[in-house]
């Protein structure tokens, strides 16, 4: 029975690896083949890889990868030479499994787009993760049997009012088209190629009849935010701070993919706290988007007492302020402004008659909310706007040992392999924790600071672009807090450490992270009904500005968001581009992220 027994299960799993699979890859994508479909520990035989018959070799197209014994073949970059029939054969105890792989290698991506008339369309298209944005890519689209070709780039169309196509995201790797107000005339095919040629993608477009659209009104949704019913859970503040740190790595992912080599820098809870105090007036759909991008759970009716007990939290080294300025003629809900003042103490200020004097209100309100480090972030206020929503947040740490203020200078190695004399903090026996963390493939270093904080810098493996890539890839919130803790449970050792002496001062692009968000509705159709009841709202620009100093005596941050509407090191030197983690190790949440390539 038992001879019985053990032939079945053999000739089930003949039958199943036998099987072939035919599999459609993107040229410049990464492939991984296993040999078997399934997780194994029995192979011990003999394992041999064949493309289109003949023996993988390092000499091969592409140059595929035998990984993990044989058990996986991989290839970094595939292109069309990579093409054609993969067959993984085992040889083991007179037995025979083979496993086969079928390989299309496509230039392009077609994608089918159903729309409604009326609504937008988005037309992804992205360029090689691999490739710096030289140009901006070229849409076409194709009309007629003889498929002429239509050029749709924005930057040949004149601006106006009822231009209707536009680049999401000008001069990034995700060069996806936007197609305001689809009518049946923008249905059909849709080409993305590189301003040398090259098919990025295509997209077909069909355009269904758009049901009869209901008039904007806030009936039922004008109702406060649902109180908290459980102030004391144990669970909402964890939950929170998973939430504030999954938001800031997704944050950090946009930015990083939009500038690969410049200098980064940004504060998550200052960004985040303007998105969750405008959450507080957001209603129905514009509210699960906001939710989505904060990445906490829909209906948490406690997020808000708990960004008020986190502020509360951080006060002793990190100052958090919001403020709402709006149009005097509007009559803002009266549960958002209780609710605004009870939880981010923000009480709406009017705004003046004259253009140049609200910029100078604002802006001033900025300075006096940074210690004067931002005293400017807005270059006018349109007359036209209806709501502005601030948040400004300014740090100042000082270094629990003191670095020497003798004058030093060193070498920094740059991406591009150049070499710039920098002025440094150097200290020869400076008590850090130290750690190489695996999976970050980085050198990370713990410097604590007064007003129980850290300032965490993550250096890759060389100076090169792709080194730094591979840490920023592996940079998911998981592995964030598996490094803090890592380093928090190992003792500092004395360390010599040479930090460039640094002055950050970013202003990354808010419209078009807010965009990448999935935020795309606040600059078109919101529900605010929780804010303004009486018309609907549309966000007109968002701003931030964050600056960053490293000197003798410690860290000083600051950040403004407005929306219009596995061995230890005895040195660390951080002498090529690094990034850095500055974190609140009271809350458990990042406070400013960065990259610093050009000292």
């Amino acid at each position: 029975m038992k001879l019985r027994a053990l032939v079945c299960i053999l000739l089930q799993l003949t039958f199943e690896l036998s099987a072939c699979s035919d599999l459609q890859v993107l040229s410049g994508s990464t492939m991984e083949l296993p040999c078997l479909s399934f997780q194994s520990d029995f192979i011990g035989g003999s394992i041999t890889w064949k493309f289109n018959g003949k023996d993988v070799s390092a000499q091969m197209p592409g140059a595929p990868t035998v990984k993990k014994s044989g058990k996986s073949l991989y290839i970094s970059h595939v292109t069309a030479a990579n093409q054609g029939q993969y067959v993984c054969l085992i040889n083991q105890d007179q037995m025979e499994i083979i496993t086969t792989y079928n390989i299309t290698v496509l230039e392009s991506i077609i994608y089918y787009i159903k729309v409604t008339e009326g609504s937008d369309a988005q037309l992804p298209c992205n360029f090689p993760r691999s490739s710096n944005v030289k140009a901006n890519a070229l849409w076409f689209k194709e009309t007629g049997a003889e498929k002429n070709r239509t050029l749709l780039n924005p930057e040949d169309v004149p601006t106006a009012e009822d231009n209707r196509v536009e680049l999401m995201y000008p001069s990034d790797p995700d060069q996806t088209l936007l197609i305001r107000n689809v009518v049946m005339e923008d249905a059909g095919q849709y080409l993305c190629e590189s301003a040398e040629g090259a098919t990025l993608s295509s997209a077909l477009i069909i355009v269904e009849v758009a049901p009869t659209r209901a008039a904007h009104t806030c009936i039922g949704f004008t109702t406060a935010w649902e109180p908290c019913q459980d102030e004391n859970s144990r669970t909402e503040e964890p939950m929170l701070q998973e939430s504030v740190t999954e938001f800031s790595m997704k944050l950090y992912s946009f930015l990083k993919d939009s500038q690969p080599s410049s200098n980064l820098l940004f504060s998550p809870i200052s960004i985040g706290g303007a998105l969750f105090h405008l959450l507080l007036g957001a209603r129905s759909d514009t509210q699960k988007a906001i939710e989505r991008a904060l990445c906490v759970p829909h209906d948490f009716h406690c997020v808000h007492l708990q960004m008020k007990k986190l502020r509360e939290k951080l006060a002793g080294s990190l100052q958090m302020a919001s403020q709402i300025y709006y149009n005097p003629q509007m009559n803002l809900s009266k549960s958002f402004i209780d609710q605004s003042i009870q939880f981010y103490e923000a009480e709406p200020t009017r705004l003046l008659e004259a253009s140049e004097e609200n910029t100078r209100m604002i802006n001033s309100w900025v300075a006096n909310n940074t210690n004067n480090k931002i005293q400017h972030l807005v270059d006018s206020v349109s007359p036209g706007t209806q709501l502005m929503l601030l948040n400004a947040v300014s740090f100042s740490g000082q270094w629990k040992t003191k670095y020497e203020m003798k004058p030093r200078k060193r070498q920094f190695t740059k991406l591009t392999g150049d070499m710039v004399t920098v002025p440094v903090l150097y200290h020869q026996k400076y008590m850090a924790a130290v750690a190489h963390v695996v999976e970050l493939k980085a050198q990370v270093a713990r410097f604590a600071l007064t007003g129980d904080s850290s300032l965490y810098i993550l250096l890759p493996r060389s100076s090169t672009l792709t080194d730094l890539q591979q840490v920023e890839e592996r940079m998911t919130d998981t592995a964030v807090h598996q490094m803090i803790e890592q380093l928090k449970a190992k003792a500092p050792q004395f360390t010599e450490v040479t930090l460039p002496k640094i002055k950050l001062d970013v202003q990354p692009d808010m419209n078009i992270l807010i965009k990448k968000l999935g935020l795309t509705s606040l600059f078109e159709e919101p529900n605010l009904c929780g804010l303004y009841s009486e018309d609907r709202l549309v966000l007109d620009e968002a701003r931030h500005r964050a600056f960053l100093a490293l000197t003798e005596q410690g860290v000083e941050a600051a950040a403004a968001t407005s929306a219009s509407f596995s061995r230890s090191f005895p040195a660390f030197s951080a002498l090529q581009p690094f990034i850095m983690l500055l974190w609140s190790d009271q809350t458990n949440v990042p406070l400013f992220i960065g990259r610093v390539t050009e000292p």
